[in-house]
């Protein structure tokens, strides 16, 4: 399977860059015809510390108070703070941003302890995600914030297939025109199901699991 990756560079950065892995994958949403593969990006502190750069040019101008991280995005999360609270012409210059982790509870909704809760009230909250497909885990991340009383500062995504999720619009370093043809199928829907085709592997944001 890895012999059929394909790299791709990020158009604003020649140094950052991206894998992908056609076939049948799973996820827990969706089917999809192409796995993404950003393991650099996330545990390589040179490249994290690129895609911070990136997202942070991006959101010099948007209040952030707060940077939830999912995926295993906190050590870019933690690069996009400084970044943020050392810019001099920046909006969020000497800020004091933090980086939460959320858990999850018996039922996979977002929780957040009673000491973290007033790092997201009435403060702007900036949700940082390796990838996005269907948008389903955005939105419920969305809900979450809300109900603890955050103002959603936007999405920020190393890949989306999606720009703008219940209004609320995702900024990626990568997206589906760099990846051709990629696809999302309801399992109902999925055309390699159909063909009776097996799934090549399970994908989560941890990475993949042939089958």
């Amino acid at each position: 399977m890895e012999s059929r990756a394909k790299t791709v560079y990020s158009k604003v950065n020649k140094e950052i860059s991206m894998s992908y892995i056609p076939g049948h994958f799973a996820t827990n949403h969706s089917h999809i015809n192409y796995f993404i593969d950003l393991t650099e990006l996330l545990t390589s502190h040179y490249h994290a510390n690129l895609a911070a750069e990136v997202l942070a040019d991006h959101y010099q101008t948007q209040p952030i108070d707060t940077i939830i991280c999912m995926d295993d995005t906190q050590m870019i999360a933690a690069f996009l703070a400084k970044k943020l609270a050392d810019s001099y012409n920046g909006i969020n210059a000497d800020k004091r941003i933090h980086v939460l982790i959320p858990e999850f509870n018996t039922n996979g909704q977002m929780i957040f302890r009673d000491n973290l809760q007033k790092m997201l009230m009435q403060k702007n909250v900036l949700l940082l995600i390796s990838s996005a497909t269907t948008g389903k885990t955005i939105k419920r991340s969305l809900e979450c914030i809300a109900y603890y009383g955050g103002t959603s500062a936007g999405v920020a995504a190393l890949f989306s297939a999606t720009s703008e999720i219940v209004g609320v619009k995702v900024f990626s370093i990568f997206g589906s025109e760099d990846v051709p043809d990629y696809q999302t199928f309801s399992y109902r829907e999925c055309p390699f199901c159909q063909r009776q085709e097996k799934i090549d592997a399970l994908v989560n944001s941890n990475g993949y699991m042939k089958l």
